[in-house]
């Protein structure tokens, strides 16, 4: 007896086994009983055309016989280099999408969008400065009372009419429209976030939230928006441009010319 003293560790460090067992099973005991297993291996592809396919590619080579395994193998293969040409697009997407103005670290050096602004604002004055031109010379001619006229100058008359014409109508319009206007009067937003206002396809259903929550107001659900990464044909091309294995593949010619 002295001798299992001596040995006893676990007592001699003043540690019950008996109670750390019961605590260890009160702890872990929805683990007790269970059966873990493995999940079924389910190939990504349907196995039969896949199997169709690659006897189809192997008969040219030679091989008359594919196993199974190498048809689950090849679906487990393009599973993960799909899921992988998936991850690479959508951070390149992400990295299209950031936007650098408010980094303290950027500073803009060109603005695109101010420069095409400013060029179709001299188109516009450019185009409004031809019209007006056209337009005396047009006034002119319809203003001229000489007996002897060439057909130019009756072309220019003729013209000058429609446009006159065409200036009456588009007047007329304008005047229809303000005069709808004021008589419609102006234009009430419907009050979206007001208690117990429910949005149902684009309109506005309005619901008693006293009969299901008594005499308090509702307060309108707020559902979490979810943040929609969307790839175009552009963030493809940049990422088999940087592939070495299509950066000359024909996928990427055709890709180009689309």
């Amino acid at each position: 007896r002295d001798d299992d003293d001596i040995n006893d560790v676990a007592s001699m460090a003043g540690v019950n086994l008996n109670e750390e067992s019961a605590r260890i099973m009160a702890t872990n005991s929805d683990l007790v009983g269970t059966q873990i297993q493995s999940c079924k291996d389910e190939p990504f592809l349907a196995a039969i055309p896949l199997h169709k396919r690659i006897l189809e590619t192997a008969k040219k080579l030679g091989i008359t016989d594919v196993p199974a395994e190498v048809v689950t193998f090849i679906s487990h293969a393009t599973q993960n280099r799909l899921r992988t040409v998936i991850e690479k697009v959508t951070v390149i997407t992400q990295h299209r999408m950031e936007s650098y103005k408010d980094d303290e670290w950027y500073e803009q050096a060109t603005d695109v969008r101010s420069q095409l602004k400013f060029f179709e604002q001299l188109e516009r004055l450019e185009k409004q400065r031809k019209d007006e031109q056209e337009r005396e010379i047009l006034l002119k001619a319809a203003k001229s009372r000489s007996r002897q006229e060439d057909p130019e100058q009756a072309r220019l008359k003729q013209k000058a009419k429609e446009m006159q014409q065409q200036e009456l109508a588009q007047m007329r319009q304008r005047d229809a429209n303000l005069t709808a206007l004021a008589a419609i009067g102006p234009r009430k937003k419907r009050k979206l976030d007001a208690p117990g206002l429910l949005t149902v396809g684009g309109e506005g259903a309005g619901l008693c939230a006293g009969s299901q929550a008594g005499l308090g107001a509702a307060s309108p659900r707020q559902y979490p928006r979810q943040k929609i990464t969307r790839v175009n044909l552009r963030d493809f091309i940049f990422y088999m441009e940087q592939e070495r294995e299509m950066s000359r593949s024909l996928l990427l010619y055709r890709a180009l010319l689309k």
